[in-house]
């Protein structure tokens, strides 16, 4: 069994210890599951989702303790992370509501009745991302228990605390044992052996797109259902009739929120020419104010990225002759900082204009016209979010039909919301997850003919 060391990404201390699980430890875990599995089931609609609600309860009770988890083991700003924990409640309360609305159909047919049932596809696995590891577990875990799966959550190696937590508040609330289990562990090991277990009819994977390539090609072995949720590059396009005023100052929040760690982030901003300069004359204060520093202070917006390796790998878009616009500030001294950075490269082919960078970093680039718009919002291999900034209904409603992503803000740039659908187009991922079919995502339509004739 191996042992992964939790680090604090702003002081870099020693948080935990955990165990990996192993792939008997899996073995273990799957048949736990699938017992506890075949009860749950047959648990009556109500009463699953009076549990559920019950969960969520106690989430709430516990919402602090979570809250400073996250803090710790993610370097989230304690703002973010309460709003973390909130969210993942809110999950569940709205996943309980659900449960007795997960109703098949009646369909007219000569010669008899049809009728169509959702049935739990039995045990499913989780596999978190270290960016939002509390929220984004919950999106998977919560309607896959309230459509009657069990689950199995496999946290990311640097962030698995608030994992093991909901675990137990799971067990706290009542749910029954081995129901909802967290395996901990390397993704090359417990990751792969749930990924390849025969047991686990469903994967829920979100992370990186070269990841989500590999286990994909693994679970067409099986055939194995699959849901993926992976990278991002997504435009921030501002018209030049665009409240500029109001898109600069939403700017820095769209791709430093998490410290830019985040799939939705707006780092391509692209900028009608006529209005360039001046958009990035009112964006140099709204980024260099926004506030890096302790993560425990509620007054920080910005708080470290996850690791070393993390920051190397930022640092390399950004080498000594990079086209820097401005930057902000970052502490220094322990901790993986970096500065929020705003780059203006020549060409809309530079790597930090179209590779996923997952750091505080964006690139700025000017349009000429609608359509030319559109066509640098679409040249990237990614289709997750983006925004659009103008105050034409008309231009607002074209160009968020024509740029190839899965989730858009008008004047705006908020992408996730639970109760509606949330997912990418091209290679930012398959299927959808949240919203009101969050939980016939988690079953197998079932049809059936009854003959009413003699």
């Amino acid at each position: 069994m191996s042992k992964h060391y939790v680090l604090n990404p702003a002081t870099e201390e020693t948080v935990a210890t955990v165990a990996g699980a192993t792939p008997a430890d899996v073995d273990a875990a799957v048949a736990r599951a699938a017992k506890a599995q075949e009860n749950w089931a047959s648990v009556s609609p109500g009463d699953r989702a009076r549990l559920l609600r019950r969960f969520a309860t106690v989430i709430d009770d516990h919402l602090e303790e979570l809250a400073q988890l996250e803090v710790r083991e993610a370097g989230h700003p304690i703002g973010n992370a309460r709003g973390e924990a909130g969210n993942a409640r809110d999950l569940f309360a709205y996943a309980a509501g659900g449960v007795e609305r997960l109703n098949g159909q009646q369909i007219p047919v000569p010669g008899g009745l049809n009728i169509t049932f959702h049935e739990p596809f039995g045990v499913v696995a989780v596999i978190a991302p270290w960016n939002f590891p509390m929220p984004i577990a919950a999106w998977g875990v919560a309607p896959a228990l309230a459509a009657g799966n069990a689950v199995l959550l496999k946290p990311a190696e640097l962030t698995p605390l608030t994992a093991i937590r909901l675990a137990e508040l799971g067990l706290e609330a009542g749910l029954p044992e081995g129901l909802f289990q967290a395996v901990p562990g390397a993704g090359r090991i417990a990751g792969n052996a749930l990924v390849e277990h025969p047991g686990v009819a469903k994967i829920v994977f979100t992370g990186s797109t070269g990841v989500g390539k590999q286990i994909m090609a693994k679970c067409a072995d099986r055939v194995k259902r699959l849901t993926l949720e992976l990278g991002g590059k997504s435009p921030n396009i501002i018209f030049a009739d665009a409240d500029l005023e109001k898109a600069a100052a939403a700017t820095p929040g769209s791709f430093l929120d998490n410290t830019g760690q985040d799939c939705c982030a707006r780092s391509r901003i692209l900028v009608q020419r006529s209005v360039y300069d001046r958009y990035l004359e009112l964006l140099e204060p709204a980024v260099t104010s926004f506030r890096a520093g302790d993560p425990t202070d509620p007054a920080t917006q910005m708080g470290p990225l996850i690791s070393a390796a993390q920051r190397e790998t930022v640092r390399s878009y950004v080498p000594e002759d990079a086209p820097v616009a401005f930057r902000g500030e970052a502490p220094d001294g322990k901790g993986f900082w970096y500065p929020a950075t705003v780059l203006t490269p020549h060409s809309p082919d530079h790597p930090a204009a179209v590779e996923e960078i997952f750091g505080p970093v964006a690139v700025v680039l000017p349009f000429e016209d609608e359509a030319d718009a559109v066509r640098l919002a679409n040249a990237t291999e990614y289709g997750l979010s983006g925004s659009i900034w103008t105050r034409d209904v008309g231009r607002a409603l074209r160009v968020s039909s024509a740029v190839a992503a899965g989730n858009l803000s008008v004047n705006s740039h908020s992408s996730v919301r639970y109760w509606t659908p949330f997912g990418g187009y091209k290679q930012s991922g398959l299927g959808r997850e949240l919203g009101p079919d969050a939980l016939a995502a988690f079953t197998e339509t079932k049809n059936v003919f009854i003959s009413t004739e003699d």
